[in-house]
């Protein structure tokens, strides 16, 4: 019997697909028939496998929660060695897919591995003594501050064109060069304020942990 001249369409080839997509144009171009084209097969052979385009973007944003590493939270760690190397790892897995975080920092959903990620966290932070009102609370922290340094670029939101500051801005003299140095600043604030609220977190509920 002669080989297909496609792969075997499966959920994890269309996941892929979908993502590399999203990844590549926005949101806004996923769609059943813009996936189908690009998998080589007919819109509605995409029905066996996702029943609705929501179905479809919820696997393919547990996908990316799914690149995030909980390797650290094992009994007895440490909250807060365990929440800075998560922190980091689902920052990473974020800015590699930044397109997809407006859907992403809506929830968890069902979505198997997100529930899995808050599931890691909160356990983590309950057996290390703070109490569950405060861990919910930490959780949700933790989930709005690596999101929102996912969204965007601090330093590349800065016109490189030096004469866009003038006199009325006397204090952004330098602002121009922010964006040649992106990578440094951005990533130099999400250190910053990682290590800012954890010790803040340790210095207000010193009971934790």
């Amino acid at each position: 019997m002669a080989r297909p001249r496609t792969p075997l369409l499966s959920r994890e080839r269309i996941v892929t697909a979908a993502l590399a997509l999203v990844d590549a144009e926005g949101l806004e171009a996923l769609s059943t028939r813009r996936l189908a084209n690009e998998l080589s097969v007919s819109g509605p052979s995409l029905y066996n496998h996702f029943a609705t385009k929501d179905e479809l973007l919820d696997a393919v944003v547990d996908s990316v929660m799914g690149e995030v590493d909980l390797a650290m939270f094992v009994p007895g760690a440490d909250w807060h060695d365990a929440l800075r190397a998560w922190a980091r790892s689902y920052r990473a897995a974020l800015a590699a897919h930044p397109q997809i975080v407006p859907v992403l920092a809506q929830g968890p959903g069902r979505r198997p591995n997100a529930l899995r990620l808050a599931d890691a966290v909160y356990g983590c932070l309950v057996d290390a003594g703070w109490p569950r009102g405060q861990a919910t609370r930490i959780g949700a922290l933790m989930r709005y501050f690596v999101t929102g340094s996912a969204l965007g670029s601090f330093a590349s939101g800065f016109p490189e064109d030096a004469a866009a500051y003038g006199a009325e801005y006397p204090h952004l003299g330098e602002a121009h060069r922010l964006a040649e140095h992106r990578a440094r600043v951005d990533e130099g604030a999400f250190e910053l304020g990682l290590d800012a609220l954890l010790a803040g977190l340790a210095g207000r509920y010193p009971g934790g942990g």
